[in-house]
């Protein structure tokens, strides 16, 4: 297996060589085999150790095991130790995720302060069916079949071509100990189900099933990137970018043969899952929204308007003093003093600064805002009847914001000015308030 493995890293890998290599070691049989066949092999790298606590005892004894087989073969190690259920039960999550974000996000901090270029971890091809296994259980998309990347980023699987067997004949024949993991032989996990039970099963059928399910992954791995292509080529048809807005053309969209596979490409990773929604978004009616834990799908007359949803942060109030001659946050306003009025626009108001009670505040509307528009003999409008003469979306609503003087509304921002605060022939001072 060196050889193989020598030729494997050679031919995939070349740049390993000169670079400074982490290994991902935790004491079991793919991550000591790997450290080893590094070390005949003469690498510069140091081991990586992960203490998660789950294992009481053997997860310290997993540790001390790693200490002495750096400190035999004169390698660097580092180790950390992390409260992984308190982790998880903090951000919710299940302890397999919780380990595995706490894992690399040390990894990469590793990466950074100690001037390390590469993480090596020891998937191997058994590890890839089980994934492709599971992701195939839980209903995915082509990029959950196409299998573990051989290199993502600065992550690199050195041994993703070899089997598990092949791995343990190399530890076996070149006496490499290791450490067995006890939960490894429970069936509480549905890697572990599949590993013991599914695996077998479908190499019991075809002794050379994992060398063509490579080549079958190798089918997928092209498939997708043809997929990619196609997607790319068609978003820049019927997507617009806005802002922080994408607006998608429904009538082009509904023109494409296979447009639920176009939007599933598209919008995934965005976080939606309940694609059924967002497919039956395409008929609704104008208004019909679908959310994923940070995004909202609105569909608004002939679009799709994709957009962040709105934090708490983003909606408090913001207060302009009458020193201030310009705010940058949240939104771009100048303020000047001026002798006369030049051309008006949606985005610049003149008003007589007499009139205006300071500090001004700027805010998002409200449900139940009304204002007087020039025109309507000193007659309240709601901004709601407002927004929609203008034909505004529900985002764009959202969007929205006023300037308030004293809680009477000076500017509904871009869009028109009150008649309250106008000029006229008593003004003395005029104020410029500028959108930029």
């Amino acid at each position: 297996m060196l050889d193989k493995f020598k030729k494997h890293i050679d031919y995939k890998f070349p740049f390993l060589k000169e670079s400074k290599l982490l290994l991902a070691t935790s004491g079991g049989l793919d991550s000591m085999v790997m450290a080893q066949l590094f070390h005949q092999l003469k690498y510069n790298f140091a081991l990586a150790h992960c203490n998660f606590q789950l294992r009481g005892l053997e997860s310290f004894g997993d540790q001390q095991f790693v200490q002495e087989f750096a400190d035999a073969n004169a390698i660097p190690l580092f180790v950390t130790q992390f409260d992984t259920e308190a982790f998880a039960n903090d951000y919710k999550l299940s302890t397999q995720v919780a380990a595995r974000d706490l894992r690399y996000n040390w990894f990469y901090e590793l990466l950074e302060t100690e001037n390390y270029d590469y993480v090596l971890t020891a998937h191997h091809a058994d590890d890839n069916l089980e994934t492709f296994l599971i992701n195939l259980s839980r209903g995915t998309g082509l990029e959950g079949l196409v299998g573990i990347p051989e290199q993502n980023d600065k992550i690199i699987r050195p041994l993703l071509t070899f089997s598990r067997e092949e791995i343990a004949n190399y530890a076996l024949e070149n006496s490499i100990t290791w450490r067995e993991d006890s939960s490894n032989a429970s069936d509480k996990y549905l890697r572990n189900k599949i590993r013991h039970h599914v695996a077998p099963l479908l190499k019991e059928l075809n002794p050379h099933f994992l060398t063509s399910f490579e080549k079958t992954q190798s089918y997928l791995r092209e498939s997708s990137a043809m997929v990619e292509d196609a997607s790319i080529m068609v978003y820049q048809q019927v997507a617009q970018q806005y802002e922080n807005e994408i607006h998608f053309d429904l009538n082009q969209l509904k023109r494409l043969p296979n447009y639920k596979s176009y939007l599933y490409q598209w919008l995934h990773e965005f976080g939606f899952t309940a694609w059924e929604d967002v497919y039956d978004l395409v008929e609704s009616q104008s208004g019909k929204q679908v959310f994923s834990a940070e995004f909202r799908l609105l569909k608004d007359r002939e679009f799709f308007i994709l957009s962040p949803i709105h934090t708490e942060e983003e909606i408090k109030e913001y207060l302009i003093h009458s020193a201030d001659e310009e705010v940058n946050i949240p939104l771009n306003l100048s303020f000047c003093k001026v002798d006369d009025i030049s051309e008006t626009s949606n985005t610049a108001i003149f008003v007589d600064e007499d009139k205006l009670q300071y500090p001004l505040v700027l805010r998002r509307w409200r449900e139940g805002d009304s204002f007087q528009p020039f025109g309507m003999g000193g007659k309240s409008k709601k901004l709601s009847k407002l927004f929609k003469d203008e034909k505004l979306s529900l985002i764009e609503k959202e969007n929205c914001w006023i300037l308030l003087s004293n809680e009477t509304i000076v500017w509904v921002v871009g869009l028109r000015q009150d008649d309250r605060f106008r000029i006229d022939d008593t003004t003395k001072n005029i104020l410029k308030i500028q959108l930029d």
